[in-house]
């Protein structure tokens, strides 16, 4: 598996496995966390992304319980969260809107939780979930400082973050942000020519790709998936690796999130790092997910 660096401080698997639905599996026994986990080791895949919030704010305790049972995946792993976003839950009882909060004091509150509940040293990597329009990019460029000057976390990065919205809060930080996290796929390419891409290959930010196969959207009855379905068969490919390896084409280096629940599609994840896509092959499906010729 390739590896990417992100900064002189930390690299990732050029493949990331998601735990946004761990929770949701139908199986949370810790044998089967355990099982996934050893499923993305086994293919070099070594960076795991959380959020406090996923699974209503569980996830990150499910996945620290396999930890502990576990102790030896630890040092095997680079461990990414995030957090700003204040969810309504019966959890936080008194919270009368759902919200996002960058000040000093929550994301200080929320890096100790995620250490805490994961029952680990440090984050390998803390990323904003998402924009803040009330955020004092002094207050949070200090505090995101301060975590990494203490250990609590490695490196920093941002999630759904716009190029200006990087650039005011990399103004008011020594650390560098070393990644954005947004949503890329055959179905949500906007990224690739509204400036996102372009700003993170401009200033060496390598980016994630969130729901890289489009929730599942690229496999029902339009004509993309067709497109996607019949090439698939042509080079004797899965058309969910063949979808990734589009990513992976790009020279931006897009880390894609892949997530599942199970095993057997987990397994195969690594595949589309063996599929090379010709020019010509990467327009035929951009010019399908466009749904016209490009100008």
């Amino acid at each position: 598996m390739e590896r990417i660096a992100l900064s002189d401080e930390i690299e990732c698997s050029r493949l990331i496995y998601g735990l946004w639905r761990l929770c949701d599996d139908s199986d949370t026994s810790l044998k089967h966390v355990q099982a996934k986990a050893e499923a993305c080791l086994a293919q070099g895949i070594t960076s795991f992304d959380e959020a406090d919030i996923y699974g209503d704010y569980e996830s990150e305790k499910l996945f620290g319980q396999m930890l502990a049972n576990a102790p030896h995946m630890r040092d095997q792993m680079e461990i990414i969260s995030k957090c700003d976003i204040k969810l309504i839950t019966d959890k936080v009882p008194d919270r009368p809107v759902k919200s996002y909060d960058t000040s000093a004091a929550y994301i200080t509150a929320q890096v100790e939780n995620s250490l805490r509940l994961m029952g680990i040293d440090a984050l390998d990597l803390l990323l904003l979930h998402r924009p803040d329009p009330l955020m004092d990019h002094y207050e949070t460029g200090r505090v995101l400082d301060q975590l990494v000057a203490d250990g609590k976390i490695r490196s920093v990065g941002v999630s759904n973050f716009r190029p200006w919205d990087i650039s005011l809060l990399q103004s008011a930080m020594a650390s560098p942000i070393v990644t954005n996290q947004i949503e890329i796929s055959l179905n949500a390419h906007e990224a690739l020519v509204n400036g996102d891409i372009a700003f993170c290959q401009e200033h060496d930010i390598r980016p994630m790709a969130w729901s890289p196969l489009g929730g599942g959207s690229l496999f029902g009855q339009s004509d993309m998936a067709k497109t996607l379905s019949d090439m698939a068969v042509e080079k004797e490919v899965d058309a969910a690796a063949l979808a990734i390896a589009w990513l992976l084409k790009h020279p931006a280096k897009i880390m894609p999130v892949m997530g599942s629940n199970n095993l057997q599609r987990i397994a195969r994840f690594s595949e589309a790092c063996d599929i090379n896509l010709s020019r010509d092959e990467w327009y035929l499906l951009y010019q399908a997910a466009l749904g016209r010729e490009v100008a």
